[in-house]
């Protein structure tokens, strides 16, 4: 298992996602969960200023723009660029482009990031798209397809050269752990027509957890397993074996999906479907469930309302709920103050203060909501923290759909809620303190990670020599997105 970045070429035939000079996505990209909106008047406007003010920053430092655009100076050109047209929603000054130092400065005592959703695709998955005619856990318009789907939607990628190795195990490594600062990072996967039979089966994400931890001689990843209730006493024996053979770390649930034979999906307060498998999981000792809820994937959207979890938290307190996606229902849903599901959730949490078992996770929220609208973005951050308190939201950027995590672990640090919308809402502010608790310390405390012991260990894990190999070679982000974009 050598990792380079010459290993990774891609393959005719297969889809490769969006490629840009520009180091963030300055349109809406899809994690194959729901269908992306095209590129708005905003964004555009957002993508011209930085491709304009890195062309004339770029020869004063005697470099072209691309070459300046993979430079962190790039990265803040694109965040000022945010700032110009949605407002002053980042902390960046105008230095800091052609400062390297003024960078280096910022991200001095960077925090322990911790991602707990995160992707790849098995080179196995589907190989005669039988997933495009499943009823249930294929969205509308056939969204977990991952070959022919994305040229149909964007006519650009006919002749893109992208292959299913662009979402492999090693290109996974080179965008996560070479190309950003993630730290410890878990294995998530979408559903499939049955449980061993998912994009990643649970059997191979365990597998290349441990390879990779074998291999690096330390924990930088765990890995989740499937439950599929419905199918009753046969999942509860598929649990018991991933528990005790595969080890899993977590359990991943999709309530608006199905396997193959059924019509809809589940509820977790069902107390006749949900609950025997939530009883498994605290008799197997695994009592972390990570629960799609949000993007409504499947058939019958409700299936992902998050307002099933109150009753179950309550029915199981020695079981952590992780919310997936903040249980946002879709960015264009956004009316305000109001962030569809979300803010509806949060009302219901701030009504039963003794749940402390609920945790609001970010992937492909914050993606999404952060290049789209930041003040919708603030608006869902000011409201999970109150609700759910800072110590319960959990970092996660459904990467490689997004490609590498960085530009969103840059977005993030840089963040701010306005002081108007503070005022005005009552929301706290996103302190450092609070910004470290997100990403990665609230992470580590649910998955019993010594985070003192980990900053130790992990530089001087073999992950971390090939990525020092890797940077003094010479970095080489892709700037790519992996996941959909509308035409």
């Amino acid at each position: 298992m050598k990792l380079n970045r010459h290993a990774f070429r891609v393959r005719p035939g297969m889809r490769q996602g969006l490629q840009t000079e520009i180091p963030i996505p300055t349109r809406l990209v899809s994690n194959e969960e729901f269908t992306p909106l095209p590129q708005t008047v905003a964004q555009r406007e957002v993508e011209g200023r930085i491709l304009a003010e890195a062309a004339r920053l770029a020869p004063k430092l005697g470099l072209t723009r691309r070459e300046f655009l993979r430079t962190s100076g790039g990265m803040v050109t694109s965040f000022l660029a945010m700032n110009a047209v949605f407002g002053p929603f980042f902390t960046v000054s105008e230095v800091e482009a052609a400062d390297q130092a003024a960078m280096r400065e910022l991200k001095a005592g960077s925090p322990f990031i911790f991602d707990v959703q995160l992707h790849y695709v098995g080179a196995g998955y589907d190989p005669a798209n039988a997933e495009a005619d499943r009823k249930g856990a294929v969205a509308k318009g056939g969204l977990l397809r991952l070959r022919g789907r994305a040229k149909e939607m964007n006519p650009a990628l006919q002749s893109d050269s992208g292959t299913i190795a662009d979402l492999s195990w090693q290109n996974f490594i080179k965008e996560v752990f070479f190309d950003s600062e993630t730290a410890i990072g878990l294995i998530s996967t979408p559903p499939g027509p049955y449980p061993n039979q998912a994009v990643v089966p649970p059997k191979e994400m365990t597998h290349i957890r441990d390879e990779i931890n074998r291999i690096t001689q330390s924990r930088r990843m765990l890995a989740h397993g499937l439950v599929t209730p419905q199918l009753g006493k046969a999942d509860l024996d598929f649990m018991q074996m991933q528990a005790e053979t595969l080890k899993v770390d977590a359990w991943k649930a999709y309530t608006g999906s199905c396997p193959r034979g059924f019509e809809h999906g589940w509820f977790l307060d069902d107390e006749k479907i949900a609950y025997p498998m939530l009883e498994k999981a605290r008799q197997l000792g695994v009592k972390r469930l990570c629960v799609h809820k949000g993007l409504p994937l499947g058939t019958v959207a409700d299936y992902n309302h998050p307002r099933d979890l109150i009753k179950a938290a309550k029915d199981f307190p020695d079981i952590n709920f992780l919310t997936y996606h903040s249980g946002l229902l879709g960015v264009s849903s956004v009316n305000g103050a109001d962030v569809p599901w979300t803010t509806e959730f949060c009302a219901m949490k701030k009504k039963e203060l003794g749940i402390k078992n609920i945790y609001m996770e970010l992937g492909s929220t914050f993606a999404q909501l952060v290049t789209t609208n930041p003040t919708a973005c603030a608006h869902l951050l000011g409201q999970i923290v109150d609700a759910f308190g800072a110590d319960h939201v959990l970092w996660g950027t459904d990467s490689i759909w997004y490609g590498t995590p960085q530009w969103q672990i840059e977005a993030f640090r840089r963040f701010q809620i306005p002081d108007e919308l503070m005022r005005k809402y009552g929301y706290a502010p996103l302190t450092a303190s609070v910004k470290e608790q997100i990403f990665g310390l609230n992470g580590a405390r649910v998955f019993g990670v010594d985070v003192s012991a980990k900053r130790n260990e992990i530089p001087g894990d073999y992950l971390s020599q090939m990525k020092m190999s890797y940077l003094e070679e010479g970095a080489d982000p892709s700037h790519r997105f992996y996941g959909w974009v509308a035409a």
